[in-house]
């Protein structure tokens, strides 16, 4: 089971293009605007290769983070410390790979546990924050949804592109 960087990499891209999808003024982003008191012309004076180029380092983070909550392989591969002990690993350790190494490898699998971290830890962390800084229930669901949608997509890209 090795790392598929290529997989890593176009993951990381997803909190991107569905953040220029889901913040567009058509989709949310008027209304986001709105809740937060931001205006257009504000927008347009942020460091755009800062932001972006940050959102996409993060992302990467997130992305190893997500592969570990998807793929149930790595808690093997944990278990005799990590890839660079593979050539140490008891004979049963390689059976049981030869056997499991790609169960529950799907993009479906992926995205289930995507929505489902998105769901349980993306969304309490917002609705805490937005909660505390008196943001609105519209607020909160429009960057919950924004994180459920990105891990949902991230889930599915790290799980099933093997």
């Amino acid at each position: 089971m090795e790392m598929n960087w290529i997989a890593i990499f176009v993951s990381a891209l997803a909190t991107l293009v569905v953040g220029f999808v889901w913040y567009n003024p058509k989709v949310f982003g008027t209304i986001w605007m709105k809740e937060t008191g931001l205006t257009q012309e504000e927008l347009q004076k942020g460091n755009m290769l800062k932001i972006f180029g940050l959102t996409y380092i993060f992302s990467i983070l997130i992305v190893f983070v997500e592969m570990s909550l998807t793929i149930h392989q790595t808690g093997a591969m944990s278990m005799i410390g990590g890839y660079a002990k593979i050539n140490e690993a008891l004979p049963s350790f390689k059976a049981f790979m030869a056997d499991y190494g790609t169960a529950f490898r799907t993009f479906k699998h992926g995205a289930l546990h995507g929505f489902i971290s998105g769901l349980f830890f993306a969304f309490p962390i917002i609705a805490i924050n937005g909660l505390f800084e008196r943001k609105s229930w519209k607020y909160i669901w429009i960057h919950a949804g924004f994180w459920i949608v990105s891990l949902t997509i991230i889930g599915s890209l790290v799980c099933g592109w093997v």
